[in-house]
């Protein structure tokens, strides 16, 4: 049988299958949509489907879509697209969305410092929801108010606005990799922390601050950046009085301008002083020695993300979900030297 042709010789349409079949449009659209039970025939439904078949059609998902005022496609935030583990929370978080038919749209926010502009001329009309990563908290006042479900990730989960939110145990994290340096005999800290305003780093901040209650630790911040965070390091460690024995980083960039700084003063890791990041990327196995640090998992929390955002998409109530995080002991972290 020779293939009909479509009705002006363009991409098949609902029309064509209902002129080939000879039904109505509204009849094409019950049968293909699997509504046709009990209104249309058997015979007719084989009809339709037949023509369908032979006409190549597909279905036009945009406009359908449309006409459900869904578009399957969520927007996911993040402060950076040249941090690898942003990189992984995509991966995660596009692998759980291809699974349920959904595309993911990757945004940065420079710096994570807010506001996020809205990068679609109107957000509601072109997404489903939102997945915010480890932003600042001002950030996100473009998406608030709005009907978009925001799911936040690495967040205050006691924050307004927010349909859900998934974090990582940073807290447990800090805690661990500071234990582990006391057990090492550390007394004299330095924190070379963040300078980013986030709740999680906020966070790793507070659960330092507890651990090492009553003994000798300095904070000083630096952007996320390894030129900065060397100079800033530099600074602390050429300071008068007592040098620290041990660095803790809030993040592995953090740490590599540490290692930078320390090779500048003539110092050796870990003989004369220690340092442990935050993240576990690649970077921490380039280092020479390897950087002792806590590994996140950066794709099953972006996977998550996007199944809570489904949920939140399916009626679901939202459940809090809080990811297990785990310290990864290297060459960088040694007994303290002798005083």
């Amino acid at each position: 049988m020779q293939t009909p042709e479509p009705l002006g010789g363009t991409r098949p349409t609902s029309r064509d299958v209902a002129r080939v079949a000879g039904v109505s449009q509204a009849t094409v659209s019950l049968v293909l949509g699997d509504k046709w039970r009990g209104r249309v025939s058997e015979r007719t439904a084989g009809a339709v489907r037949e023509a369908a078949r032979e006409l190549g059609y597909r279905p036009n998902l945009a406009a359908r879509n449309l006409r459900l005022g869904r578009t399957r496609t969520a927007l996911l935030v993040v402060p950076a697209l040249t941090n690898e583990f942003f990189a992984h929370v995509h991966t995660g978080a596009a692998a759980a969305a291809a699974r349920h038919g959904f595309g993911v749209v990757l945004y940065p926010s420079p710096d994570g410092v807010g506001p996020a502009r809205d990068p679609f001329a109107s957000a509601q009309a072109a997404l489903d929801g939102v997945i915010a990563s480890s932003m600042a908290t001002d950030a996100l006042e473009a998406f608030r108010g709005t009907d978009l479900p925001l799911v936040m990730l690495d967040s205050d989960p006691a924050g307004t606005g927010a349909a859900a939110h998934v974090n990582l145990d940073v807290a447990d994290g800090m805690r661990r990799v500071t234990e582990h340096l006391l057990a090492l005999g550390h007394r004299r800290f330095l924190h070379l922390a963040s300078a980013a305003p986030s709740w999680t780093f906020d966070v790793r901040a507070d659960a330092l601050a507890r651990t090492l209650r009553g003994t000798d630790v300095r904070t000083v911040r630096s952007p996320l950046n390894v030129a900065d965070a060397r100079e800033a390091a530099g600074r602390a460690l050429a300071a008068p009085g007592p040098r620290p024995t041990a660095v803790v980083c809030d993040d592995d960039i953090l740490a590599a301008g540490v290692y930078k700084a320390a090779r500048r003063l003539g110092l050796r890791v870990p003989e004369d002083l220690s340092v442990t990041g935050f993240d576990d990327m690649a970077l921490a196995t380039v280092l020479e020695p390897e950087l002792t640090t806590v590994r996140l998992p950066a794709e099953e929390f972006g996977r998550r993300g996007m199944e809570a955002l489904l949920a939140v998409l399916a009626g679901e109530p939202p459940r809090p979900d809080t990811l297990p995080v785990t310290l990864v002991p290297r060459g960088s972290s040694g007994p303290a030297p002798a005083a």
